[in-house]
């Protein structure tokens, strides 16, 4: 969606195909960070994202079985955003739609599915979709691939992607949300489970991690035994775990980790998760996202409008982004192998719970070092702004 309204305010005709009728798809990335926000504000859109209105999070805690404990700081980054908005991701896709919409070269197809790639000898020429129970065709110069990390086009194309394991799953489930509950996000870690909870005003979106692969198990234990280690983790949903009446109301997210060695082939970009599918660990995924869609605009644009795109053109911008996605996928690796795979993997009496982790005593004895990992998440390693042709 985002490099959809850059390219169409950099006047290149172009097309978008979303499969669904809608953008009401629950359990997504919700996390909107401060260069996505810093983003916004240079297209012109910042003052519409703040009226939805977001939930806005200047400090990420999280809660030990030894206490609650502060482990990054947003207000001590640089730049005019130091927080991170919590939003519906429904409603920010929709704002970005209605600011394309307004621009004479870009159109949006919704419900209509691709499922193939129209071939000229090696290069690919477009793509097939089906609309209406009917097969169209849609030809043009370059297609870009942001269908996720199942995605068909990648498929279609034979690029496959390096997968690197992930030790967990995650359920996602809706609970009501009291006013008094706590505000923005709740990140807890107990014995053995790892559980965050995300502010949606009337209710918390919430995720709970478990080991790679035991999903059926835990389903085969039944309803009340989720509800029985939920209560135990957090006591104050004790009361409100009657609404989870069974395994329907949960969505499993898989959690993939991967990347491809080459992100395009001739007539083909990808980027996002169908270049590099990222875990919900730092909760990335989205703004990096959308950083591979800046870079790719600024690359593409003047090529696009000389006719001219190339192999060399897609690969200067998997070289843009290159860095950041294997710093940010390093980081999330060791994140797995250190923190949640012990969690989630160990005995529960193997887990002392009774002292915070050496890395957070030291957060704590220095409260200077919280915008240390609050640059990482909010800011990431390469932060991309919003190209001249597409500012507002």
């Amino acid at each position: 969606m985002v490099l959809g309204l850059l390219l169409a305010r950099g006047g290149v005709e172009t097309t978008l195909l979303e499969k669904h009728a809608d953008f009401l798809r629950d359990f997504r990335g919700d996390t909107v960070h401060p260069t996505t926000l810093t983003l916004l504000d240079e297209l012109g859109l910042g003052a519409q994202f703040a009226a939805l209105p977001p939930r806005w999070v200047e400090r990420i805690s999280v809660e030990l079985d030894s206490g609650t404990y502060d482990v990054a700081d947003l207000t001590k980054i640089p730049g005019p955003h130091k927080h991170i908005a919590f939003v519906p991701q429904w409603d920010f896709l929709d704002i970005l739609a209605k600011a394309g919409e307004r621009e004479p070269s870009y159109s949006l197809i919704m419900e209509a599915e691709v499922t193939d790639l129209l071939m000229d000898g090696n290069r690919i020429r477009g793509v097939v979709y089906q609309r209406d129970g009917q097969t169209h065709e849609l030809r043009a110069s370059l297609v870009v691939g942001c269908d996720g990390r199942t995605s068909i086009v990648r498929e279609r194309a034979g690029l496959r992607p390096r997968a690197f394991g992930a030790p967990m799953d995650v359920l996602w489930f809706r609970l009501p949300r009291r006013p008094n509950d706590p505000q923005g996000g709740v990140f807890r870690v107990s014995k053995a489970t790892i559980m965050i909870l995300i502010d949606r005003g009337d209710y918390f979106q919430i995720g709970v991690v478990i080991k790679k692969g035991s999903y059926e198990s835990l389903r085969d234990l039944g309803i009340e035994s989720l509800r029985r280690r939920l209560s135990q983790t957090l006591p104050w949903l004790a009361d409100r775990l009657e609404s989870l009446s069974s395994f329907d109301d949960i969505r499993l997210l898989n959690v993939v980790l991967s990347r491809l060695e080459r992100w395009y082939a001739d007539g083909l970009l990808c980027i996002g998760d169908a270049a590099h599918a990222m875990s919900p660990v730092g909760g990335v995924g989205v703004n990096l996202a959308i950083q591979d869609a800046v870079a790719a605009a600024r690359v593409l644009v003047p090529a696009l409008q000389a006719n001219s795109v190339t192999t060399e053109t897609l690969r200067r911008v998997q070289l843009r982004r290159w860095f950041p996605t294997v710093v940010t996928q390093t980081f999330q690796r060791i994140a797995h192998r250190f923190i949640l795979a012990t969690r989630i993997e160990e005995p529960e009496e193997s887990v002392d719970s009774t002292a915070p982790p050496r890395a957070i005593r030291l957060l704590q004895r220095f409260p200077v070092l919280q915008g240390v990992p609050a640059t990482f998440i909010g800011i990431g390693a390469l932060p991309e702004h919003a190209p001249e042709f597409a500012r507002r």
